[in-house]
């Protein structure tokens, strides 16, 4: 078996991706302006962003496939531009679309991938059989990729970039097209194989970031707004430490006036629902706790609460916030 390997030490490096002032602009469009991150072993980075925010071309300059106009990335050390080859040895790369040659079936196109990343033989076989197994694809094998379903030929995509077990997984979209069941495995491999790796998931879905991110960085007009875990984010949000209360609508007016009387609610808002509830909720003034003081205060009006919980940040509204903030 040739080394799909390179026998070479990796250079000191302090992190696994290092991108340092990313550029990329096409004429006057500035796709990419000034994107800067690190990512260590063990983390799973959420990229997060806006159609159009510049996810995509940061990964392609990550991965070699595009030259930034500014700025370096290094992958286990190795600059990309000057040391490409020594730097895609180790990237397992998932683009936009999975593209693949789409006359080939599923096994020949792994074959070949598995030819030019450097295994022959059985080991080759090996590690074809190994990325099947791990992306559930041993019902189509055989046929040719073009007369796959969307979700299948994402999961072939996949396959080939863990094929040759990479240091770092770059993952553009790629639960795009898979059915909840489809999404749940792949999103259990992800977690599965983190420890070992460096993976940087793009999405646009913050379903994925609460599933299986450690840290999340949203990315809009080429540049990086916010960098930090999924729960610091959230912490950003005004249901951050909210407390909600369901309760029957007739009394959910006397029950905002006794909370409104403490100091730290900043707000309510009500849901009406069905059978004769609904929900209040009420909103910390100064992002501190409120759940233990609103619950004593509730249960002393008399009023029947049918249920009291305190309030996840939402990474939809931070989200939102973020990305859709004017320009200083």
């Amino acid at each position: 078996m040739k080394g799909a390997q390179s026998n070479r030490e990796h250079p000191a490096m302090s992190a696994m991706i290092e991108i340092q002032g990313l550029k990329k602009h096409f004429g006057p469009i500035r796709a990419v302006e000034d994107v800067s991150f690190t990512v260590q072993r063990g983390e799973v980075l959420g990229f997060l962003g806006p159609n159009g925010a510049g996810k995509s071309t940061t990964m392609k300059m990550i991965t070699g496939f595009l030259a930034p106009t500014a700025g370096t990335a290094r992958v286990c050390g190795f600059d990309v531009e000057t040391q490409a080859i020594e730097a895609k040895r180790r990237i397992g790369y998932l683009p936009e679309g999975a593209p693949a040659y789409p006359d080939m079936t599923a096994a020949a196109f792994l074959d070949f991938v598995g030819a030019i990343r450097g295994f022959d033989g059985a080991e080759r076989a090996k590690r074809v059989a190994k990325a099947v197994e791990r992306t559930q694809l041993e019902g189509i094998l055989n046929q040719p990729i073009d007369t796959l379903s969307k979700g299948f030929k994402r999961r072939v995509g996949l396959a080939q970039a863990l094929l040759h077990e990479p240091e770092v997984l770059i993952l553009d979209e790629p639960t795009d097209g898979l059915d909840p069941n489809q999404k749940h495995e792949v999103r259990g491999l992800i977690r599965s194989m983190a420890a070992d790796k460096a993976i940087v998931i793009s999405t646009h879905i913050l379903e994925e970031v609460d599933a299986i991110c450690t840290r999340a960085v949203v990315i809009a007009r080429g540049r990086v707004l916010a960098d930090g875990t999924p729960e610091s984010l959230e912490k950003r949000s005004r249901w951050h430490y909210a407390v909600s209360l369901v309760a029957p609508a007739g009394d959910v007016e006397r029950l905002r006036a006794a909370l409104g009387a403490h100091p730290e609610v900043g707000g309510f808002e009500r849901v009406d629902g069905e059978e004769g509830l609904a929900m209040l909720t009420a909103f910390p003034k100064n992002g501190r706790p409120m759940l233990a003081e609103l619950g004593a205060i509730a249960r002393g009006t008399g009023i029947r609460i049918d249920e009291i919980r305190e309030e996840r940040g939402r990474l939809d509204e931070v989200f939102r916030d973020i990305t859709t903030a004017k320009k200083n």
